[in-house]
């Protein structure tokens, strides 16, 4: 496994950038890495971003990814290889559907439907954002906010990946939730995600597809949060445990993934141990590029 850079993207072309392999199962497969955390159990959102990478490869008429629907069904190893086998279920005029299921240990550990659309004139709506949000330039990075910060269960480890491990910068409104939530326990926030230099081709994928696979890799990060605060929840406090149950998304949009991002967030539910996220992402002038649903485990131990 190679040394992990931090502060770059490249953290997460290296995880989209698959590997053909013959099938075993289903019409195509590809193996991928995991890359590495401080976590028990790899990052959901490798495993989000490189079963989208595959689905997207093994569509080739240029319909573009329009929705994704995802389990995790077990926890991933890190820095280990994953194999996702595609199945080709329906190939039509106006649009494709794939199936995706991913193998560790030859155990199924994720499973997505993906569907694709060709596109055609229709009308157009673009949700609005009605709270001011501040600039990220008048935002601390995690790296400024975590400097000389301490606690709970955070180890120097964590504190490195929080801060420059996982390719994308990101400035929370309002504080971040990683060692305390500041203020009222509110069920919303919004977190800018920028990456930290300009994405890098990925092998296989068109630009506009690997910018589809960045938001797929990036939403898993934060979505939970908004539940994490209502219930005034910090990330480093040692009995909290989470893991992502499901994933929707739906790309509405095309739109680079080069500068900042707004990704509004509000929490929908939390009960049994679960919490349900809701999130959208914003250009800074307010396109709606996608919407993201997530359940995940929220438990203390």
């Amino acid at each position: 496994m190679k040394t992990q850079t931090l502060g770059t993207s490249e953290i997460f072309t290296s995880a989209v950038t698959l590997t053909p392999e013959a099938p075993e199962r289903f019409d195509l497969a590809f193996t991928a890495m995991t890359q590495p955390c401080p976590w028990p159990k790899a990052y959901g959102g490798d495993l989000v971003a490189q079963a989208a990478a595959a689905a997207m490869r093994s569509v080739t008429d240029g319909k573009t990814l329009h929705s994704m629907h995802s389990y995790f069904l077990r926890p991933a190893d890190i820095g280990a290889a994953v194999r996702y086998e595609v199945e080709l279920l329906r190939d039509g005029r106006g649009y494709s559907t794939r199936q995706v299921r991913a193998y560790q240990n030859d155990k199924p550990i994720y499973v997505c439907l993906a569907g694709f659309a060709a596109g055609e004139p229709g009308g157009s709506f673009l949700a609005e954002l009605t709270e001011p949000v501040p600039d990220p330039d008048d935002l601390p990075s995690s790296a400024a906010y975590l400097a000389g910060r301490d606690g709970g269960s955070m180890t120097e480890r964590s504190k490195e990946y929080w801060s420059g491990g996982r390719s994308f910068d990101m400035r929370h409104v309002p504080g971040p939730v990683y060692l305390t939530v500041e203020g009222e326990p509110v069920p919303h926030q919004a977190v800018w995600v920028k990456p930290f230099d300009p994405l890098r081709p990925v092998a296989g994928l068109t630009d506009a597809q690997r910018d589809l696979a960045a938001l797929a890799y990036v939403c898993d990060y934060t979505i939970l949060e908004p539940v994490l605060r209502v219930l005034d929840l910090a990330w480093a406090r040692p009995e909290l445990v989470t893991a992502s149950l499901d994933h929707a998304m739906w790309f509405h949009r095309p739109g680079p993934v080069e500068g900042w991002l707004l990704y509004v967030q509000e929490a929908v539910a939390a009960e049994a141990g679960r919490g349900v996220g809701l999130g959208r992402f914003f250009t800074p002038d307010r396109r709606h590029l996608a919407t993201v649903v997530q359940e995940g485990m929220i438990r203390l131990v």
